[in-house]
C-alpha cells in the first residue's frame, strides 16, 4: 500500500512539472522573439574570441590580453586574430571563412536602407570592427608570400588537453607556440584562396566613399598575392606532410581546392572588376551538387555571387 501511494505521489509531482513546463512554454510564446536584439548581441561574440592587445573599447571586461609573445619576433608578428571556438588555437582555414562571411554579410545588409536604418550606430562600428581585427591579422598571416602564408598558431592536440584560458597560457606553457605554414614546395591552395576570399570581400567594406582607400588598396594588394600563390601552387593543405597531424581531424579540406579557388576569384572580380577573375571562376567549373554551404565547402556561396554578375 505504501508503495502504491510512493508511485502515486510520484506521477503527481511528474505531472505538477510537465504542466508548469508547458505553461512556461506557452507564456514564452505568447512574447516574439526580439530577433533584433538577439543580431545586436551576437557580434559581441567576436569580443570573446579575439587573441592579442584587446582594445579599450572591448566590451566584453572579463577578457584581457593574450598571446602577444610567444609568436612576436623582429620578422614575424602573427599577434591578433580569432581563437576557434573554445580553444587557444588560431586556424587559418575557418577564421578565413567567418571573415568573408562576416564582410559579405555586412555588404549585403548595408545594401538595404531600410535594414541600415534599423541598425544602431554603435553595432555597424562593432561589426566593422570584428572584421578589421581578422583582416588586421590576415595581412600579417600573407606578409611574407610568395614565400610563405602564416595558416595555424597552435597545437591543437595539446592544447584539447589543457584547460587554461588564453591569458594564462603563457604563464603555463601548457599550449605549445606551433607555428605552421603553407610554401611554394609544401602548399595549400584551400586556405590560400579562402584568405584571398576574405581580403578581397574585406576591401570592398572598407573602400572609403570620400576616396581614401589606403587600408583597401592594402587588403587588395594581399588579396592578388595570395589568390596568385593559391593557384600557382596547387594542393590540398591537408595533405601536406607537415600539416597534417596539425589540421586533421580539425579542418581538413575534404572538399577539395578548386570550390576554393573559384570562390577566391569570384570575390576578386567583384572586388576589382578585372573580367580575368571572372573567366577564372567560369572557367574552374566545378561540377558538383553539393548544397552545403560552410568553412569547406563554398560551391553555393559562388553560385550565387556570380549569379549577381
Amino acid at each position: 500500500m505504501g508503495r502504491q501511494h510512493s508511485w502515486a505521489y510520484g506521477w503527481v509531482r511528474y505531472l505538477v512539472v510537465i504542466l508548469s513546463i508547458s505553461s512556461s512554454s506557452s507564456s514564452r510564446r505568447e512574447k516574439d522573439p526580439d530577433y533584433k536584439d538577439a543580431l545586436s548581441k551576437s557580434i559581441i561574440f567576436f569580443q570573446g574570441q579575439r587573441s592579442g592587445k584587446l582594445p579599450s573599447n572591448q566590451t566584453i571586461r572579463w577578457r584581457s590580453d593574450s598571446g602577444l609573445f610567444s609568436w612576436l619576433s623582429r620578422t614575424l608578428d602573427l599577434v591578433g586574430g580569432y581563437y576557434d571556438a573554445g580553444d587557444n588555437i588560431k586556424f587559418g582555414l575557418p577564421m578565413a571563412f567567418t571573415s568573408t562571411m562576416l564582410a559579405w554579410s555586412v555588404l549585403e545588409f548595408f545594401g538595404r536602407k531600410k535594414m541600415m536604418m534599423m541598425m544602431l550606430e554603435e553595432e555597424r562600428l562593432m561589426v566593422h570592427e570584428a572584421v578589421l581585427w581578422a583582416t588586421d591579422y590576415l595581412l600579417k598571416a600573407s606578409a611574407h608570400l610568395p614565400q610563405a602564408l602564416y595558416v595555424q598558431v597552435g597545437d591543437p592536440v595539446a592544447d584539447h588537453k589543457c584547460w587554461v584560458r588564453p591569458e594564462d597560457m603563457e604563464m603555463e606553457a601548457a599550449t605549445p607556440s606551433t607555428v605552421c605554414k603553407v610554401t611554394p614546395s609544401d602548399p595549400g591552395s584551400d586556405v590560400a584562396a579562402e584568405t584571398a576570399a576574405a581580403l578581397a570581400a574585406s576591401s570592398l567594406l572598407f573602400k572609403d566613399p570620400a576616396g581614401s582607400d589606403h587600408y583597401s588598396n592594402a587588403l587588395l594588394h594581399a588579396t592578388e598575392k595570395a589568390f596568385h600563390f593559391a593557384n600557382s601552387y596547387r594542393a590540398k593543405y591537408s595533405d601536406s606532410l607537415l600539416l597534417h597531424s596539425a589540421v586533421c581531424p580539425f579542418y581538413c579540406s575534404y572538399s577539395g581546392y578548386l570550390n576554393e579557388l573559384q570562390w577566391a576569384a569570384a570575390w576578386l572580380y567583384r572586388a576589382t572588376k578585372n573580367s580575368s577573375y571572372l573567366q577564372h571562376a567560369i572557367s574552374t567549373a566545378v561540377e558538383d551538387d553539393c548544397d552545403t554551404f560552410s568553412w569547406d565547402n563554398k560551391l553555393p556561396g559562388t553560385r550565387i555571387l556570380l549569379s549577381q554578375v
